[in-house]
């Protein structure tokens, strides 16, 4: 992950410490931002997307430290709200691409600051957002105004892994990551 100047690593780790949220967008975040029409049984298309694994376990991880999750997606669809009560988001808002009013919902709603809440994006309707919130990531496959709007911007693109980036980061701040590593009886 590489931070934006001028915010240094360790300012990064020192802010990332204190997130409670974790909000993003679907389409290039979670997913690799392609979407598939495919027929159903009757012949009708249904779009469908694909999500990356190693992404959705990092997400269950969070709730396991108290961090709550969410998205805030332009698009509505039902592989979104399927995988992101798989991954037991607490915030799924779809279909809204004027983001700020479901932002300031969920403040209210979780009664957090917005320097508590961090956000993952990758295109133009993210960017209000990732300047409300204390910490902002944009994805490595991100428009590059996104990525100069960002805290940070990851190494790995929206549905290859990017999501995990930002939650390993998170739980290495917390100091929990090597809590978590025991549990899987990894060594270091």
């Amino acid at each position: 992950m590489q931070p934006n100047s001028p915010l240094t690593e360790e300012e990064l780790h020192r802010q990332a410490a204190n997130i409670k949220i974790l909000l993003m967008d679907v389409d290039g975040v979670l997913t690799d931002g392609r979407l598939y029409l495919v027929p159903n049984g009757d012949g009708k298309l249904v779009e469908t997307k694909g999500f990356d694994s190693q992404d959705g376990i990092a997400l269950r991880w969070l709730s396991w430290f108290d961090i709550k999750t969410g998205v805030i997606s332009g698009r509505e669809s039902p592989a979104t709200a399927e995988r992101a009560a798989q991954v037991g988001m607490k915030w799924v808002f779809q279909g809204h691409i004027e983001k700020i009013p479901l932002f300031e919902r969920i403040l209210s709603e979780a009664q957090v600051t917005s320097n508590e809440i961090a956000y993952v994006g990758d295109d133009l309707t993210d960017v209000v957002i990732m300047r409300r919130v204390g910490l902002s990531f944009a994805t490595a496959n991100a428009r590059c105004e996104v990525k100069r709007s960002a805290s940070a911007v990851t190494q790995a693109a929206g549905g290859a892994g990017a999501v995990r980036e930002v939650v390993e980061l998170l739980l290495k701040a917390r100091g929990v990551w090597g809590d978590l590593l025991k549990k899987y009886e990894v060594t270091v």
